[in-house]
């Protein structure tokens, strides 16, 4: 074949290549591109379903090991197994107002701890149900939020943003105004009161008696923090609220002990006196 064939030849084909290079690196970006969303879609799917297996071990009160949590979770998914947990552990907190802790490092063993810390007067109560724990630390931070007491407006404009509306059913809470309004009311972790002298009638909530007894504005503002994704130090005046309302707690439960310290020693002694003076006769 002539030069001139073999060159206009070659020129041809690299032509051709160029053509076609293009069209096979867009095939395998599309493939890519699908197969990344299919794993991205599995992973979500994984991280839906440990929060239930979550939820089932705290409600049969069983902790929850590495090892099962693969076999029965995971599965397929094990080069994933860190961020399914870490996802399901944030949604367990946000939604439910449970913290996924780690209690023994070596074998992977996790309990969860609800963010209500049952009271002396309210440990043989029923505890709170799991589903409104979150929502209550929601409510419970819009109130602190807004000095102590918020109004039914600043508190639903909070609820709108996590997606919860007066009147519309939700697929864990249920109804939420009945929620925040009567049954977190009946069991004293919210007060919900008219305010004084309203026409039309004008809403307020501030924070129940268990509510004081179970949990602190710390650990509330820890709560909202986090929502937000910031430091509770991002917001001062709050933290150092949080701070004195932490050290008041303190000084409270050491002149508790001081007090049943010195009720033991005076009992102890009249038993002693008593005792004595039965022995002389």
């Amino acid at each position: 074949m002539p030069r001139g064939q073999k060159s206009k030849l070659r020129i041809r084909e690299r032509r051709r290549q160029a053509q076609v290079e293009p069209q096979n690196l867009g095939v395998q970006r599309a493939a890519s591109t699908s197969s990344t969303e299919f794993i991205r879609g599995c992973i979500d799917e994984k991280v839906l379903i440990m929060v239930y297996y979550l939820l089932y071990k705290y409600n049969v009160k069983e902790p929850i090991s590495k090892v099962e949590m693969l076999r029965e979770v995971i599965q397929m998914c094990k080069n994933h197994y860190l961020e399914i947990l870490q996802r399901a552990a944030e949604h367990m907190e946000m939604i439910f107002g449970l913290d996924l802790k780690e209690v023994d490092p070596y074998r992977h063993i996790y309990i969860l701890v609800n963010k209500m810390e049952a009271s002396c007067d309210t440990r043989l109560r029923d505890r709170i149900e799991i589903p409104k724990t979150g929502l209550l630390m929601a409510v419970l931070g819009v109130i602190f939020m807004q000095g102590n007491c918020a109004s039914e407006e600043q508190v639903w404009e909070v609820l709108n943003v996590m997606g919860l509306y007066k009147g519309r059913k939700h697929f864990i809470f249920g109804d939420p105004k009945k929620v925040i309004t009567k049954d977190l009311v009946q069991e004293n972790y919210l007060e919900y009161r008219q305010v004084f002298n309203s026409d039309p009638p004008y809403y307020e909530f501030l924070w129940g008696s268990r509510a004081h007894a179970e949990t602190t504005k710390m650990k509330v503002l820890e709560f909202m923090a986090k929502i937000h994704n910031m430091a509770p130090t991002a917001f001062p005046s709050l933290y150092e609220e949080a701070l004195r309302d932490e050290e008041e707690r303190a000084q409270a439960r050491a002149s508790a002990k001081a007090r049943i310290a010195a009720w033991a020693r005076a009992r102890s002694s009249a038993l002693a006196s008593s005792s004595s003076h039965s022995k002389r006769f």
